[in-house]
């Protein structure tokens, strides 16, 4: 059996966004907003109609892994498409890869710009751990960090005062029937927060694993 080697090499690729609101240079404040796992950006964005007030750019960046659907059809033609942030595979290029991306998508938004307006982050799902990481790279200020139905990514530190997140407002959204950000997951993030005097703000609303209007509505407005 020969020695087999892993390597890596880093490649230059195309990815996507979808967007609504003014162009950047008009735009009052900028979110960007995290799908979740099997979303696609255009799909996710439109759920995030809410945030419409005419004055804000809401951006959808989508996740560089795409895939069929298992199930929802009988050929690849008819299959749904649906993409992920990352897998344990090979993570920590993953992840560098995504926050690179990530930055990039903000320095093309403000291109030309003298300074950009304040950047609001929304992250769902899977998509929460994904935006916390970027967040936490301190590569752009951040004005709020949005985690709705899911965790902080668990390895981040928050305990120095300097991290990037512990200077953000931090809201943690959760639903009443929330199938995966179930009661245990939320007592036992709650712990950890609590345990480092992490600030945030909790909201809760009826419902299950999925963005509500109402609710982010007000968190935008407050």
């Amino acid at each position: 059996m020969p020695e087999i080697r892993s390597a890596s090499l880093t490649v230059p690729r195309t990815a996507r966004y979808a967007a609504f609101g003014p162009p950047p240079a008009s735009a009052s404040e900028w979110w960007i907003v995290f799908h979740g796992y099997g979303q696609l950006a255009a799909d996710f964005v439109a759920q995030c109609s809410a945030l419409d007030d005419g004055h804000r750019l809401v951006v959808a960046p989508e996740a560089l892994s795409r895939y069929y659907e298992p199930g929802t059809a009988t050929s690849p033609a008819a299959a749904r498409v649906g993409a992920s942030w990352m897998t344990r595979e090979d993570r920590e290029h993953e992840i560098v890869d995504y926050v690179r991306y990530l930055d990039l998508l903000v320095e093309s938004l403000g291109a030309g710009l003298a300074a950009l307006p304040p950047i609001h982050v929304l992250g769902f799902s899977q998509g929460t751990a994904t935006a916390s990481r970027w967040v936490a790279s301190g590569s752009r200020p951040i004005a709020r960090f949005v985690c709705w139905g899911g965790v902080i990514a668990p390895e981040l530190d928050l305990t120095s005062p300097a991290a990037p997140l512990r200077n953000t407002r931090v809201h943690l959204v959760i639903g009443t029937r929330d199938q995966f950000a179930t009661p245990d997951v939320v007592a036992r993030e709650q712990s950890r927060l609590a345990a480092i005097s992490f600030a945030y703000e909790g909201h809760t609303f009826e419902g299950g694993h999925r963005l509500d209007n109402a609710t982010l509505a007000s968190i935008a407005g407050s």
